[in-house]
């Protein structure tokens, strides 16, 4: 991975979420291309040392604390990574939740509502926020090089919506929003802004509804390729958004589920 193009040597990523599943895949993958990475947890403390020790410890890898459910939490991370790293070149917000039950909009409760937009979008808009603002203050790097990279981790969700789940699709589509209206405002100072919208993945979030048999086959059955994605499979659209090769993309939703938008 550590080859011309997905070289990350000598930048610093953030990541969301990074102690499982498509995060810890991520922090991984940046890792083997040559980036110290950043990341958070929020009670996972001995997975997420585990994280760092794979990735060489705390001078390559940082585990923070730090739970995310208003812009302050956001902020406040940014800041984290840049005191241990002095720099940020690429965030990743893949963090978010997904509350597993059915939920009529007719029954959902304000309080679900509000906690699913809190941690998937409002700490959202923090990361984001505090990001732009220390790439815009590194400015681009030599022979015009970016000056940073964002990638917000959507959902097929975001896109077509999810019956009985209005609050986890309106929070996805909304960073879909997001990552269209930054792309033109950020791009002329050199910071590039995509998209992954992922399909049913093979995580902690997803097991209990890919362990039912018959979910398990109605889920398949909307999925060409007839399987979900490992957590990798993700990472590796997300490590290809933030090096030289995606150098003349941005506002992209980058589709990884297998077609099942196509038939959705």
């Amino acid at each position: 991975m550590s080859g011309v193009g997905l070289s990350l040597e000598g930048k610093v990523a953030l990541i969301t979420g990074g102690s499982r599943g498509i995060g810890a895949a991520t922090v991984a993958l940046f890792h083997q291309a040559g980036a110290r990475v950043a990341f958070n947890f929020q009670n996972a403390r001995q997975r997420a040392e585990e994280v760092v020790q794979s990735c060489g410890g705390p001078a390559q890898c940082m585990a923070f604390q730090q739970e995310l459910s208003t812009p302050a939490d956001g902020r406040a991370l940014v800041e984290r990574t840049v005191e241990a790293f002095g720099r940020l070149d690429a965030l990743v917000v893949n963090h978010g939740i997904w509350p597993a039950h059915d939920a009529p909009i007719s029954t959902m409760s304000d309080e679900q509502w509000r906690k699913t937009l809190a941690i998937n979008l409002d700490s959202a808009f923090g990361l984001v926020q505090a990001a732009a603002g220390q790439m815009q203050k590194q400015g681009r790097g030599p022979h015009g090089q970016a000056a940073g990279h964002i990638v917000l981790v959507s959902s097929t969700a975001g896109q077509r919506g999810e019956a009985f789940h209005a609050d986890y699709a309106a929070s996805k589509g909304a960073l879909i929003s997001m990552t269209k209206g930054l792309s033109t405002e950020l791009a002329p100072q050199g910071i590039y802004v995509n998209c992954v919208a992922p399909g049913w993945v093979m995580t902690e979030m997803s097991a209990s509804a890919l362990a039912d048999p018959a979910t398990r086959e109605k889920i398949f059955s909307v999925i060409p390729v007839r399987r979900v994605a490992d957590p990798v499979e993700i990472a590796g659209p997300i490590l290809f958004l933030c090096t030289p090769y995606a150098g003349f993309m941005t506002g992209e939703i980058v589709n990884v589920n297998g077609g099942a938008v196509l038939v959705g």
